[in-house]
């Protein structure tokens, strides 16, 4: 944490005292900006805006040359991964990703390669040299990737889903096959997430979109346990100390206990749960980050800072809370609400320290 000018986020994530309620936002570099829009439309796509270590630098800073966030993350998206394995991803607009190449077989699974970042990935690396240059110690950055059965949902179902009827068919009918799906991901994601660091993040938060819609067992089995290995397989910082890791589970609330003994630093929650409920759950385990609804957003100023007083009022006081969305940000919101968030976080938070 030495040599930021900001701390606040890497000081709540380890529970430790700070002066306001640190805030970033999930998709904070994205759509609603308009200086995003010019900077892909130049790049020609998305994934061209991705594999270009500057450009993803230029749209990773965007929100903070607007908005007072306590926070940078890195601007990439959880499907690299996948890419990077030879399935082919692009997106269509309108409809979100796809990959040109189908796996459906048993076979198709045991051909697929585990992901070697500094081969495959070099750009994501890139991208983050490039950013903390840039960022001069301003905040902390923070990197990611998506949970081993998120991607194993998006490979098998060829692109997003509303059934997940392949992917389930596959843990109740032949669960081997897509436990080695799930080695494969598991270990391509330790092996990435620890490039991030040694290339510069200082903390990192593994997306599970796709965890909720698994049964409390099927959760605990193809989500959570690979999600528990790569935590305990991360590296240092190069402090010597833990690098934070934030877990997200969108739909997870049921199992808020036991992802906090995963190892863990901090649980991120969606809107539907309430973070009262969940801090007297989790005790003082791990820090908690979240968790307005992100059609709040859509409202007024008034009513985004009543909104934002209702989180931070039933968290209450004391460390151990990152302010978020419940998810990512949508590409309909004017960007002078999301200044009125951060502003009445950091306003009205001061009570609780």
């Amino acid at each position: 944490m030495t040599g930021l000018k900001n701390d606040r986020l890497l000081r709540a994530l380890r529970r430790q005292p700070v002066d306001v309620t640190p805030v970033w936002v999930m998709r904070q570099a994205g759509r609603y900006l308009p200086e995003y829009r010019s900077t892909r439309e130049k790049c020609g796509s998305f994934m061209s805006l991705c594999q270009n270590p500057q450009a993803a630098c230029e749209v990773t800073l965007q929100p903070l040359e607007r908005f007072d966030l306590d926070a940078a993350i890195l601007f990439s998206d959880i499907l690299t991964i996948p890419d990077a394995m030879g399935l082919g991803l692009y997106f269509v607009e309108g409809e979100g990703p796809r990959f040109r190449k189908v796996v459906s077989t048993p076979g198709d699974i045991e051909a697929l390669p585990v992901v070697n970042t500094l081969k495959d990935l070099t750009y994501v690396t890139d991208a983050v040299r490039v950013i903390r240059r840039e960022l001069n110690g301003r905040v902390p950055l923070i990197g990611f990737a998506g949970s081993p059965w998120t991607l194993a949902t998006y490979i098998i179902e060829g692109g997003p889903s509303r059934e997940f009827a392949q992917t389930k068919a596959l843990v109740y009918d032949q669960p081997e096959v897509l436990a080695l799906l799930l080695e494969k991901l598991t270990a391509s994601v330790i092996d990435y997430l620890n490039a991030q660091i040694a290339a510069g993040v200082q903390a990192v938060q593994i997306f599970d979109t796709w965890g909720g819609v698994l049964s409390a067992s099927a959760y605990l089995k193809f989500s959570l346990a690979y999600m528990q290995r790569i935590v305990s397989a991360l590296n240092t910082g190069p402090d010597g100390d833990p690098v934070p890791v934030i877990l997200f589970t969108k739909g997870g609330g049921t199992w808020l206990e036991q992802m906090a003994e995963s190892g863990c630093h901090a649980l991120g929650l969606d809107w539907s749960q309430d973070i009262a409920q969940a801090r007297r759950r989790v005790g003082d385990r791990v820090a908690l980050q979240g968790n307005l609804d992100p059609a709040v957003l859509r409202s007024s100023p008034r009513v985004i800072a009543e909104e934002v007083d209702l989180i931070l009022e039933r968290f209450g006081s004391g460390s151990g809370h990152v302010f978020n969305l419940g998810h990512g940000i949508t590409p309909d919101i004017a960007p002078d609400n999301v200044a009125a968030l951060v502003d009445a976080v950091h306003t009205q938070s001061v009570k609780y320290h």
